[in-house]
């Protein structure tokens, strides 16, 4: 396996751009090797995420992007090396999308509520105050008026709503998300970065975002960890998408 970093002074926890205060680590990646039935996809990974910090995680299909995420989110035990995370941490997850059976048609509100059951615990009734803390996630995200209407007949922008509301809902420090705008129009795509910027910013939540799209990461992500075949690359959007890093990457995809 082949695997590449940049050299130290480019890690994620060692630059920023100048406008941006320095933060602690919150999740550090030890000499990673990850993949399946012990066959490494990726190996030799050490990188840091920042606390409130905005990474974009960038790569072809296949690349490895998924079985980072199930790593980061204890899905997938690593085949050697270690995750370090350095505070407490919740997860919220948010899918390219999500289908649920018609034959169950759950509204916005009921999908969303999903996020608490976690802190509830299985076959207990939800309390009334996990449900008006749901609703106001909703609000949040701009879905309390979708609350109501079945989950299966939104459109992709206003699922992606509701889905960031159900990973708001579980209390995350950490936002995850897939391709969130898979599938979503150009309009609908601008008004969603803009709001989970706005969260991140505000609520000071830690962001994955995994994306093709480079001038949304441009505008909105701050640091970028890149995967192709078996290599890493990690820095600063400043860094790693300059004209002549740009053609650098772009060779190795085409390598």
């Amino acid at each position: 396996m082949n695997t590449r970093d940049v050299d130290p002074s480019r890690k994620l926890s060692g630059r920023v751009r100048p406008d941006e205060p320095m933060s602690e680590s919150l999740i550090t990646l030890d000499n990673l090797s990850i993949g399946y039935n012990n066959q490494p996809v990726l190996s030799g990974i050490s990188l840091s995420i920042a606390c409130a910090s905005f990474t974009a995680l960038l790569g072809a299909n296949g690349s490895g992007k998924s079985t980072l995420l199930k790593t980061l989110l204890g899905l997938l035990s690593p085949i050697s090396g270690r995750v370090r995370i350095d505070a407490p941490v919740i997860f919220g997850y948010v899918p390219q999308t999500i289908q649920f059976d018609p034959l169950y048609p759950l509204t916005g509100f009921e999908v969303a509520l999903m996020g608490v059951y976690e802190r509830v615990g299985p076959g207990r009734r939800v309390p009334q105050a996990e449900r008006d803390f749901t609703r106001e996630c909703l609000k949040a995200t701009d879905a309390g008026e979708f609350a109501r209407q079945r989950f299966n007949e939104l459109s992709g922008g206003q699922k992606q709503r509701v889905l960031i509301a159900r990973a708001l809902a579980t209390k995350a420090n950490v936002l995850v998300l897939d391709e969130p705008t898979a599938g979503v129009d150009a309009a609908a795509t601008h008004s969603l970065l803009e709001f989970i910027t706005e969260i991140h910013e505000k609520r000071k939540l830690t962001v994955l975002l995994v994306t093709h799209d480079l001038p949304l990461v441009r505008k909105h992500a701050r640091q970028i960890i890149w995967l192709h075949d078996g290599r890493v690359l990690h820095g600063t959007v400043a860094e790693l998408l300059t004209p002549e890093r740009m053609a650098e990457i772009l060779e190795m995809e085409m390598s």
